[in-house]
């Protein structure tokens, strides 16, 4: 019997299979759980269906635990409440619940943050931050008395991370839409948490130039290395199931340690060569 044996639950947000939401889905249907994926929407002119086509590749490597894929748009509430309503017609009720959504425009993603376009803040704000509150909202109904909902997160909506400019705004206010989140459904027993892991090679990272933080974290963490998708993957599948039932309203990092420190560490000694 596993973790998740008799649990279903949505995955938000599966790019491909470098994603950090594969990873975490992974766990979470080999200990038992059953999924229903979104897939980012096909644009019509599209016949090969790519972005369908990505996500396909890794759910049909569980047949068994993959309930349906789907398109969802959640800049629009139509698809959000008709995602929910397949979600209702073929479980029920849900036990879990991963939002792994994020985007801004590569435009104002390399721009200085406060260059960042009028237009391009709304869209980034919109996807990577309402986005958790209006999902919240639409789910509450059918999630269990005793049901999770995880998001992730980085350490850029922390700490200043050079680069990651526009999106560490948003990722700032992502947490506090958790942790709000996390208050106002606490009351029905749904748990909201996010997850904040270190530098993965995933096609998000690729989008705001996390070329180089591999190595910083590598040589500043107190583990002394980067952590693995694997890693990433069993603690948000942990953090989903009911293993963490007294855990809310966190951000739990899994980056080696790296954000508890206050100096380079061990890189001082090179530094000092």
């Amino acid at each position: 019997m596993g973790l998740f044996t008799g649990k279903r639950g949505l995955i938000l947000g599966v790019a491909n299979d470098w994603s950090i939401a594969w990873y975490i889905a992974k766990a979470i249907m080999d200990e038992g759980g059953v999924c229903g994926f979104s897939h980012l929407p096909d644009k019509p002119e599209d016949e090969r269906k790519k972005n369908r086509g990505r996500v396909a590749k890794c759910t049909d490597q569980y047949p068994q635990t993959t309930k349906f894929l789907l398109p969802l748009d959640v800049q629009k509430d139509a698809d959000i409440a008709a995602f929910m309503a397949k979600a209702k017609e073929e479980f029920g009720q849900i036990d879990f619940l991963l939002h792994s959504i994020a985007f801004a425009t590569l435009d104002d993603i390399k721009k200085d943050t406060i260059a960042c376009s009028r237009e391009g803040f709304k869209l980034a704000m919109d996807i990577s931050a309402y986005s958790l509150l209006a999902v919240c909202n639409a789910a509450k109904e059918i999630m269990s008395p005793q049901s999770s909902i995880l998001t992730l997160t980085y350490f850029g909506g922390e700490r200043i991370v050079a680069g990651y400019n526009i999106m560490g705004v948003c990722k700032a206010t992502l947490d506090a839409c958790m942790k709000y989140a996390a208050y106002e459904l606490g009351p029905r027993g749904i748990r909201v948490n996010a997850l904040s892991a270190g530098p993965l090679k995933t096609l998000a990272s690729s989008a705001v130039g996390a070329k180089g933080m591999e190595g910083l974290y590598a040589a500043v963490a107190p583990l002394g290395r980067n952590v693995t998708h694997e890693e990433v993957g069993r603690v948000g599948a942990f953090l989903l199931s009911d293993a963490s039932n007294g855990i809310s309203a966190e951000i739990l990092h899994v980056d080696g340690g790296y954000n508890a420190m206050g100096s380079p560490g061990r890189m001082l000694d090179q530094i000092g060569k």
